[in-house]
């Protein structure tokens, strides 16, 4: 619960970074790097100016509530004829560079971490895996980059949070106990069917229904003013929300919503959108203020070799290697597989992956919600700040070699 103090501190963060936000966008220095800093700077690590009683519950409610907002609008905006030209890439960073991702992460862990048993390595891997469509704005957005490279970062952060859940799901059951060796092989043949099969479709749905009523609503003057910027955020949290209660992925249901919604309805599509995307900015911002306030903090304090290494691994070897290798056959030069490889941020879906993880509290717990914070808060420096130079710089080369990438 907010009191006042809070109540002026975050109110007067909020309005002061709006006003010089479009600046800030053109430095290195914008967004959740700022957003992150703010929190921490304010919180009870830093000048005690805020005291946010929020538990792991309401931290991930957030998270999941600005995710959900950001797939939807992000694949909304996608471009769909870019994409058809593009679409193995997606694909094989989904089905082939996720999963060596999560067999590297797998690997490192266990050579690194002695106190952690082997599916508590695997639950680290996997919440890493996914990277973030909230932090890859700054990239997916920057017209120097070519919008084939564009589009397939989209697609892949949009899904890869929700293809990781019944992943998550299965490793937590057998790192509890809640399941044996032959209920995780039923777990893995039946949950990403449930999880993504169900999302999809209630994305789908939400989205042809939604589509269909706002055009109607637009042909007869129905929807006007201010009204016009609350459709979409129902939208998103409408797929969100109804997925999950049915068992399916709330995330994977908010991207294909998203992208079915920008495919059927063009009228008035970028009004919609621009309300929801200023919605989606301010809960970022909350969402990353908390995280700087109350987590980050408590998070340092556990910090050692073997956290700090695991970060820096995930970050780089890890995410790396398996983008270039999956990518073997594809008409690419190096530095696009670097580039992708390297804008893979960590952030939203692993804090809510960590919180669901924390609730089973399991004896590597806190060595587990140190490797996640720390490397979500150097993703969101190290990305944050090389997102707008690295951006250009490559955009310039891509240019130079007249656009073959």
């Amino acid at each position: 619960m907010l009191d006042y103090q809070t109540l002026t501190v975050l109110a007067a963060f909020a309005f002061f970074y709006s006003v010089v936000a479009s600046r800030l966008e053109r430095t290195p220095f914008s967004g959740a790097v700022v957003y992150l800093f703010a929190g921490l700077i304010c919180g009870p690590y830093g000048l005690k100016l805020i005291e946010l009683n929020l538990d792991a519950e309401g931290v991930k409610g957030l998270a999941e509530f600005t995710l959900a907002l950001v797939l939807f609008s992000d694949s909304a905006n996608a471009n769909l004829g870019v994409l058809r030209k593009v679409e193995w890439v997606p694909v094989r960073l989904l089905l082939i560079g996720l999963p060596l991702t999560i067999i590297a992460g797998l690997g490192v862990g266990y050579l690194i971490f002695d106190d952690l048993t082997f599916f508590e390595v695997a639950l680290l891997a996997t919440m890493l895996a996914p990277t973030d469509a909230a932090l890859g704005q700054a990239v997916v957005t920057n017209e120097t980059v070519p919008s084939r490279v564009r589009e397939s970062l989209n697609v892949e952060s949009g899904l890869n949070d929700g293809i990781c859940v019944p992943v998550l799901l299965v490793f937590l059951a057998l790192a509890t106990g809640q399941a044996s060796g032959n209920e995780a092989v039923s777990l893995v043949g039946k949950l990403p069917l449930q999880e993504i099969g169900i999302g999809a479709g209630v994305g789908i749905l939400v989205a042809i229904v939604g589509g269909f009523a706002l055009k109607q609503s637009a042909i007869r003057g129905w929807i006007s003013g201010a009204w016009v910027q609350i459709p979409i955020g129902a939208l998103a949290m409408l797929c969100f929300g109804l997925a999950q209660w049915l068992g399916g992925s709330g995330f994977i249901a908010s991207f294909v919503g998203g992208m079915f919604f920008g495919g059927l309805v063009k009228h008035r599509k970028e009004e919609l959108l621009s309300g929801a995307e200023g919605v989606g900015n301010l809960l970022s911002l909350l969402t990353w203020f908390t995280f700087g306030a109350v987590i980050v903090g408590k998070g340092f304090q556990q910090v050692s070799w073997e956290v700090v290494t695991y970060a820096l691994l995930s970050l780089t070897v890890i995410r790396i290697l398996p983008v270039i290798l999956c990518l073997i056959g594809v008409k690419a030069k190096l530095d696009t597989k670097l580039f992708v490889g390297w804008f893979g941020p960590r952030g939203l879906a692993s804090i809510v992956f960590i919180v669901m993880v924390l609730q089973e509290r399991l004896p590597g717990s806190e060595t587990l919600a140190a490797v996640v914070v720390w490397t979500v808060a150097l993703s969101i420096l190290s990305h944050g700040i090389s997102a707008v130079p690295l951006a250009r710089i490559y955009g310039q080369r891509v240019a130079a070699r007249e656009g073959v990438v």
